[in-house]
């Protein structure tokens, strides 16, 4: 069965094709697939609308996983009622996200308002918990939960008959740009993330919906190249970890050598822009500079 998905691009920091949700229609009311985050929450809303529903309409929110630019304005629909659906390990932190708050901002600092907006705790009776291999059923549309960690250790993906919403998984690619990997801190694990590529491989999807963006047709060759991606990223910052090189003077030289990656590829700057809106290079320093502390204490 073709189910229409429509696409609502939430011009984060007022700029087109960052984040995105995702709409689909199902017999027991309109379903969407990642929140945004609650500075997006009016552009959300509107989209919505126009696709002629209102926000008391969303039967479910189904999110990938926790982190602010997919779940930080789902307590906004639970506050009409609305049935949240998360892995069962990032349930608890939206039920209570004073944790997960207080951990963003040590990352973002003065700036977690402006990106991100509130969070507010969303009632343990709305959260439901969406484990690896669940089949999620509204009515004449099913999502079958793939549990997808290395990104983040709550990350799903859904499938949706023969296409995959991914979530930060299957990385971030933007127009006709490369894809790259968001690596973020705490959880980044290149071993689970590439036994979860594979686990994407394995359900042979006709085309991907990448929050960060939209659909891509090709999902192998995709997915080939982001674990290429991935290997580049963690193999430049392995040398500056021996060293004990700390990350504010990785930083500029991560973000020369990811720049100098996107240009290869034809990107303008205002292009290059848009990607680290969405997948901030500095983040990822510090995520894979984790990845390699736990790596060589045993810990992975």
């Amino acid at each position: 069965m073709n189910v229409p998905i429509q696409i609502i691009d939430l011009n984060f920091l007022d700029t087109k094709q960052s984040i995105g949700s995702f709409l689909i229609p199902t017999a027991k009311g309109p379903v969407l697939i990642e929140s945004g985050p609650e500075t997006t929450f009016s552009v959300l809303k509107a989209g919505i609308e126009k696709a002629g529903y209102k926000i008391e309409d969303i039967h479910a929110v189904l999110l990938t996983h926790i982190h602010f630019d997919h779940a930080g304005a789902a307590w906004k629909f639970a506050k009409n009622g609305t049935k949240i659906y998360v892995h069962q390990v990032g349930l608890p932190h939206l039920a209570n996200p004073e944790k997960l708050w207080n951990s963003a901002a040590q990352i973002y600092g003065d700036d977690m308002n402006r990106l991100w907006g509130k969070m507010e705790p969303i009632p343990e009776d709305l959260l439901i918990a969406a484990n690896d291999g669940d089949v999620i059923n509204f009515g004449n549309v099913q999502f079958k939960v793939i549990y997808t960690p290395g990104h983040a250790v709550h990350h799903n993906a859904y499938q949706l008959n023969d296409v995959i919403f991914t979530g930060d998984v299957a990385g971030c690619k933007i127009a006709n740009g490369p894809v790259v990997p968001p690596c973020p801190p705490p959880d980044i694990d290149l071993g689970l993330w590439k036994k979860s590529i594979q686990k994407l491989k394995d359900a042979n999807p006709s085309a991907l919906y990448l929050t960060h963006f939209a659909r891509q047709e090709h999902p192998v060759q995709l997915l080939e190249e982001l674990e290429i991606e991935l290997d580049n990223w963690a193999n430049f910052i392995k040398p500056f970890f021996d060293a004990g090189t700390p990350a504010h003077e990785i930083v500029p030289q991560f973000m020369q050598f990811t720049s100098q990656a996107f240009k290869a590829k034809g990107l303008t700057d205002t292009e290059i822009q848009i990607y680290e809106y969405a997948n901030p290079s500095w983040m990822s320093v510090n995520g894979l500079l984790r990845y390699w502390k736990l790596k060589q204490q045993g810990r992975l």
